[in-house]
């Protein structure tokens, strides 16, 4: 598995906990507005040393709660359920997994062999406008259906989650979602923010109103729904 960086602790990452967080290279999506390009687009030559990160873990039990893997997309590397097992061997850390969803078989064999306890999942935008969102012409968007229908099975935690950027989301974009992912348990939608290096260009969030009126279209087909970066 590529890590390019290691993030030894955030009250932010992982919802309740005290936790690392781990970022892995490479990506299977293009979205334009995607803040970690860097990872996307050019990974450092020189991965972290693995052997480093559990040395490190194995000193902090009792101190971190919990083990965060995000990328990129770290479900791209098919070690990454390896990598995954190995910190629960630790019996320490509560683990949580950031996806795009795109790799629907192997998040079903890390949910059935109970090697995460929080997923927080990217639902880029309403079906029909995938392609243009992700940056990836003719983009298939049934991995990431599968992905949704697996997580709505509810046996893991689980959190979606949207960064609303114009101009690729507006009000009837986000009525779809509330189709696509009704009756989820809980459902952010953060603003969107120029990092600075992102993919594309001509990117910009949105003010507290519309960020509020989004999150009223989705009402009443998901659990729970709040606004970010706002």
């Amino acid at each position: 598995m590529n890590i390019q960086g290691f993030n030894k602790m955030t009250l932010l990452d992982f919802p309740g906990k005290v936790a690392c967080t781990i970022f892995t290279g490479g990506c299977d999506l293009r979205c334009p507005f995607c803040h970690n390009s860097s990872l996307v687009l050019s990974p450092n030559a020189t991965p972290v040393d693995i052997d480093e990160i559990f040395s490190f873990l194995n000193k902090r039990k009792g101190i971190l709660d919990g083990v965060v893997l995000t990328g990129g997309e770290p479900l791209l590397w098919q070690d990454a359920e390896d990598f995954l097992a190995r910190v629960r061997e630790l019996d320490a850390y509560a683990i949580k997994l950031d996806t795009n969803g795109t790799h629907p078989d192997r998040l079903r064999s890390i949910i059935d062999r109970g090697l995460c306890d929080y997923v927080a999942m990217d639902i880029k935008n309403s079906p029909a406008r995938y392609p243009e969102t992700v940056g990836i012409s003719g983009f298939d968007v049934s991995g990431v259906r599968a992905s949704v229908a697996l997580l709505l099975e509810g046996r893991v935690d689980y959190e979606f989650r949207t960064t609303a950027v114009a101009p690729l989301h507006n009000e009837e974009a986000f009525s779809e979602i509330a189709d696509f992912i009704r009756g989820a348990r809980r459902y952010f939608i953060q603003n969107f923010v120029d990092s600075g290096a992102l993919i594309g260009e001509g990117m910009s969030g949105f003010d507290e109103h519309q960020m509020q009126r989004f999150a009223d279209i989705v009402r009443g087909s998901v659990g729970s729904v709040e606004l970010r970066g706002i």
